[in-house]
């Protein structure tokens, strides 16, 4: 309170101090001459007040109120002041009808007046607020809100040093968890919580002097509050009112403000805030076991994948795999839940915005498949069987492993194809090859568990490899990938042949040609198929030049595989249509025709112990694809031939055409003895009618062998000794225990023939001499073998003792050398001093 001047008179320093004293009077009981004493701004808002409070605030009077604050702008804070201590007076009155009054007032004194001086005005503004949140009155919480609310909508000019929002955080927290017992007051509470959040994030996100609204300490309050009443909503919903009750509930229901909040609040994140921001959300989740519906989380991060910038969506994913990790240990259904928030995060992700650590999420993902592996068949967390240990359900796992696989498949579909191939190789470094990655982790769960992480690893590539689509396939599928895929191929688990089988066909099909080859049969006009041929191009002449024979090789030995059914039949089918589709020039197609015919050969051969089964669906399989090649080269006399053998084959043999063999039921006979004569596709005869077309006769009448190496051996691997025992194998044949080297062999006419005849026979050998390297490791006694190891390590040290008398003698010496009396040459010592140097090296 100012000071009265020194030099007041008594008359006017008693009219001071009677003002001062009626300041301080209650109500506008001022009678007579002692009302004109108090200060204007008091009587102008003592008259914005009628006698019942039922009749409103008094506009006029409210009008000159507004224009004096407009016009004495260092008033407004006295203003307040004395507008707070009326409504406090009030409130505790229980005089409600002022109290509105009041609040009314002031809102229209803090829209009216933007200046400089507001900021006092709005402390008492916000002590108003204050007071009416604190009441138990729900009408008073929802006044004061709503009051709130219009203030935060409105734009300062100046910033305050000095301004709290903590207990309007708490505040508005707690009331959006209000459980009165009135639904519809319940419902209004928490609206009115809702909005003072939303109003307190516009009011303090953009203001750098506020407090941080992005501190987990505000966060954990505001992103749970919505969360609750987004979950709440949900409930209520799934009643399904009638249509004239959810027009009138659609305005009442928290559900929309909610999401539209909590979309607000998400959107205004920096890069920085993403991670407070969704933190909590994982929290709730967790806490309140959300995870396990999968739908209310996956409607969570969908709100959230749509709502923040999209350059910051990789955050969201690290942070869900980082999640992920965290719960390694947790429930199948949890975990499954995680995954299945991943799998639509990706979807919505944009191409390429999965951030700079692409294989890292991979990574974590691949981890979690084997880790699910190892938990469905040790049956424990951690590797033990204690009674005390969680009990897992196989089938939960599996339903984890199934979604992992899946996410898989979305991330990659995000993904440039030069990412996607980095991907490709990163997956097929990680899957297990017992004794030739002795470096990858091993499983708890032994070699099934092996078996298993290879197939999951092998249909995450199939979900990979879905749709992958490049101009340059040397590139793309280089040879680090191509070759152990291939190799896989040649295993004797049919599982992983067919998954193998289903990844070449995804990489070599760029015209959605694959499900035209779905069923193998004999089409008289493959016009009806549809097919879509392209030229071949230069780089697709370069793949089939490199992994050509590689790709007839593995066709050959898969159709030879007597664990082969109907299935891996179908997709081989599939497989040689799309390479003369696709990847065919001349030379190809005539390598592809010469590769029927061996397996024509192949089911003929008496030699294989193939069943009656295979036989027969090698032979339909050659029939099915020549009836199709025949028609893709167009050459008449090639068509008539092939078309010939089929309807003898109608008429006699039918079990030798797909549709007696791919069937449910397949007509088969009891044995293959007679085959031969008009059911048989002759290779002479097709070789005379495509020379004449300008096809290479030469190559077409030499019949396809495949070539066995000992990528062939390595593959047929039975257990983890037979493989460590065939690498024994290898390097003892490039060991040095054997004596020097024999001079080259002289190579003529006559050894290469004496080569080609003995081959069967040097095949038993070889076969046979394998065999015993195997059994004397398998059988042998310990002693023996280390006897063996340790005379390979005596000749290997005195080998390197060789070589090291030969590398550290003394250099030569300027001077030269002396002879000794052997006659040998002997090196002397000279002093540097003694020594001759050229001219031009003394300076």
């Amino acid at each position: 309170m100012p000071l009265p001047a020194p030099d007041v008179p008594t008359s006017q320093r008693l009219a001071l101090d009677c003002r001062t004293l009626l300041d301080h009077r209650v109500g506008k009981g001022v009678c007579g001459c002692c009302g004109a004493l108090r200060p204007r701004y008091k009587r102008l808002v003592d008259n914005i007040f009628p006698e019942d409070p039922e009749d409103g605030l008094v506009k006029a009077n409210m009008e000159k109120l507004t224009f004096y604050a407009l016009s004495a702008p260092e008033k407004l804070d006295r203003i307040g002041a004395y507008l707070s201590e009326r409504l406090s007076r009030d409130v505790a009155r229980h005089r409600y009808g002022y109290v509105c009054i009041a609040m009314e007032a002031l809102d229209q004194l803090l829209m009216a007046c933007h200046c400089q001086s507001i900021n006092l005005f709005v402390e008492s503004f916000l002590k108003m607020v204050r007071k009416l949140l604190e009441s138990d009155k729900p009408s008073l919480q929802i006044l004061g809100t709503n009051s709130f609310v219009k203030f935060a909508n409105i734009e300062e000019d100046t910033p305050s040093y000095h301004r709290s929002y903590d207990f309007f955080v708490s505040r508005f927290s707690e009331m959006c968890h209000s459980s009165y017992e009135d639904p519809d007051i319940r419902t209004k509470i928490r609206m009115a919580g809702i909005k003072g959040l939303q109003g307190v994030v516009r009011k303090t996100v953009n203001d750098e002097l506020q407090a941080n609204i992005w501190d987990p300490q505000h966060m954990d309050k505001i992103v749970p509050s919505l969360l609750f009443n987004l979950q709440s909503g949900e409930r209520t919903e799934s009643r399904s009112p009638s249509p004239l009750q959810a027009s009138e509930k659609e305005k009442e229901s928290p559900v929309d403000l909610t999401e539209r909040c909590f979309r607000e609040l998400l959107g205004r994140a920096a890069y920085g805030n993403i991670k407070n921001a969704v933190t909590p959300v994982l929290m709730h989740l967790d806490n309140h076991s959300l995870w396990e519906g999968k739908t209310f989380a996956v409607r969570c991060f969908k709100i959230i994948m749509y709502s923040i910038q999209s350059q910051h969506s990789h955050l969201v994913i690290q942070q869900l795999l980082g999640h992920l990790d965290a719960n390694s240990k947790n429930s199948a259904t949890v975990r499954a839940g995680i995954v299945e928030v991943l799998l639509e995060a990706a979807a919505i992700a944009a191409s390429g915005s999965v951030g700079p650590t692409v294989l890292e999420v991979f990574n974590t993902l691949l981890r979690q498949l084997r880790l699910s592996v190892d938990y469905e068949l040790t049956g424990s967390y951690d590797g033990s069987t204690n009674i005390g240990t969680k009990i897992i359900k196989a089938h939960e796992e599996r339903q984890l492993q199934e979604a992992v696989i899946r996410t898989i498949g979305s991330f990659a579909n995000t993904l440039p194809t030069y990412q996607r191939s980095e991907v490709m190789l990163f997956i097929m470094g990680k899957i297990p090859v017992p004794g030739v990655h002795p470096a990858l982790p091993s499983t708890g769960s032994g070699p099934e568990g092996t078996r298993m992480i290879q197939i999951m690893l092998l249909k995450s590539l199939v979900q990979v490899t879905a749709g992958f689509q490049t101009t340059n396939m040397l590139t793309a599928l280089p040879s680090s990938f191509i070759e152990p895929l291939l190799s896989f191929s040649l295993t004797e688990d049919p599982e992983v042949r067919l998954l193998v089988l289903q990844i070449l066909l995804s990489l070599i099909d760029r015209h959605d040609n694959t499900p035209k080859f779905s069923n193998i049969s004999i089409i008289s006009d493959i016009s009806v198929l549809k097919l879509k041929v392209d030229k071949c191009s230069r780089q697709d002449n370069l793949f089939m030049k490199k992994h050509g024979q590689q790709l007839y090789r593995h066709i050959y030995l898969g159709c030879k595989e007597e664990s082969s059914g109907r299935q891996h039949y179908e997709t081989l089918f599939a497989l040689l249509g799309l390479l003369s589709v696709e990847l065919a020039n001349e030379e190809v197609v005539v390598d592809l025709i010469r590769l029927a015919l061996a397996l024509q050969d192949l089911a003929l051969s008496t030699d294989e112990a193939m069943p009656v089964f295979n036989r027969c669906a090698v032979h339909a399989l050659a029939a099915a694809y020549l009836n199709l090649i025949c028609q893709l080269t167009t050459v008449p006399a090639f068509c008539q031939h092939i078309h010939e053998v089929i309807e003898v084959r109608q008429k006699e043999s039918p079990y030798l055409l797909p549709e007696d063999v791919f069937i449910d039921n397949p007509k088969l006979p009891s044995s293959l003895e007679k085959v031969e004569g008009d059911v048989l596709f002759l290779q002479s005869k097709i070789t005379e009618v495509l020379g004449g077309s300008g096809y290479n006769t030469e190559r077409l009448a030499t019949p396809y062998i495949p070539q066995y190496t000992d990528e062939d051996r390595l593959s047929k691997r039975k257990s983890i000794g037979e493989t460590i025992s065939l690498q024994v194998e290898v390097e003892s044949r490039n060991s040095p225990e054997k004596e020097e080297r024999t001079p080259a062999e002289e190579i003529t006419f006559e050894t290469l023939k004496n080569a080609i005849v003995d081959s069967v026979g040097m095949e038993e050998q070889e076969r046979e001499r394998r065999r015993q390297v195997v059994e004397k490791f398998q059988k042998a006694p310990f002693e023996e073998i280390a006897a063996h190891c340790g005379a390979r390590a005596t000749l290997l040290q005195s080998k390197l003792n060789q070589i090291f008398e030969i590398t550290i003698r003394p250099p030569p010496s300027p001077s030269g050398t002396i002879s000794s009396g052997y006659g040998q040459s002997q090196s002397r010592s000279v002093p540097i001093y003694e020594m001759k140097f050229p001219d031009l090296c003394v300076y």
